[in-house]
């Protein structure tokens, strides 16, 4: 367990100013895949091979049209209270961004730390400059989800460059606790929605021999976004300026709630119009008629509604009335 604690943020550049010798420390700069299992042990299903729970594509298209505060509730219910970050500047906001979270965590420049860092990533085949390392990483699906303790001035690291980069690597845009530059070409880019603290037209100094600004100390590790701890593998669901880290064991229960609170609202609202039934008789505990008419109206629209007819199959097989 001490060897996994050694890379969660707020420790990683204490041992390297620590000062231990190499052969005391597995030095790298991502959790083993073995690391991230044990820190997700409630996912019971296919990982990635980086060690990441695997989220179906099929949940990742269905969560697109979750709304925040349906997973909001089932998360709450869960006893996770902290996981919806707000107050972003949003990039092509008329997209929703859903993906695997892939995280990175910078922290100010230190010239000593950072030549160490380098030393390491290029010890491990890492090319470039540290800012593309999480980049490469990036596979269709994922989500970049980056802390860059929320730097501005002199403090971007993704530009249009790079955003082209992380588009073609993983089909998505990303959630940035920094500035971002080149905002113009970014939103040029269709289908990178993405959510950043802020625009600023500087770049970031990446020298440690001489002007330094962030320092890269970890990949796919528990990061902090706001008052969120997002962790490998999270599911990200960005939309209407906001963005809900989902952990992956509660996804598929995010999703099915979802689904029947769409249902139900769409059949109350047809009713409603219809003037069939009161705003009371909906708005209250449904009764076994309406119940009954409801299962009756899952049935003969099954092909016509937003959520896949297997899905609805299972809904009905499950119900009593």
């Amino acid at each position: 367990m001490m060897k996994q604690l050694y890379w969660l943020p707020c420790l990683v550049s204490l041992i390297f100013l620590l000062g231990y010798p190499k052969d005391t420390l597995s030095q790298k700069i991502s959790l083993t895949p073995e690391e991230i299992i044990a820190f997700t042990p409630e996912w019971k299903g296919e990982r990635l091979p980086d060690g990441r729970p695997k989220v179906s594509d099929d949940l990742l298209e269905r969560m697109k049209l979750v709304t925040h505060e349906e997973a909001w509730a089932v998360m709450r219910n869960a006893n996770y209270k902290f996981q919806y970050a707000e107050d972003w500047l949003a990039i092509n906001p008329e997209g929703v961004l859903v993906g695997r979270a892939l995280t990175a965590v910078f922290m100010p420049g230190r010239p000593d730390v950072h030549r160490v860092v380098d030393s390491i990533g290029h010890g491990e085949g890492r090319i470039r400059s540290q800012n593309s390392w999480p980049v490469d990483q990036l596979q269709s699906g994922d989500v970049y989800v980056g802390d860059q303790f929320g730097i501005h001035l002199d403090g971007p690291t993704i530009g249009d460059n790079l955003g082209n980069a992380i588009f073609a690597n993983s089909g998505n845009g990303i959630v940035y606790n920094g500035a971002v530059r080149d905002i113009e070409g970014l939103k040029e880019l269709e289908g990178f929605t993405a959510f950043v603290r802020s625009y600023h037209p500087s770049h970031h100094l990446n020298n440690p021999d001489g002007a330094l600004n962030t320092t890269l100390v970890g990949i796919n590790v528990p990061i902090r976004i706001g008052n969120v701890m997002v962790m490998p593998g999270d599911v990200v669901l960005g939309k209407e300026g906001g963005v809900s880290f989902i952990p992956a064991h509660l996804v598929e229960r995010v999703v099915a709630t979802s689904e029947i609170v769409r249902l139900r609202d769409m059949f109350g609202h047809q009713r409603l119009q219809e003037k069939k039934y009161t705003a009371g008789q909906i708005d209250s505990r449904w009764t076994d008629d309406i119940e009954r008419d409801f299962s009756q109206w899952l049935n003969d629209h099954m092909d016509d509604l937003p959520v896949p007819r297997e899905q609805i199959q299972n809904l009905l097989k499950n119900r009593t009335w």
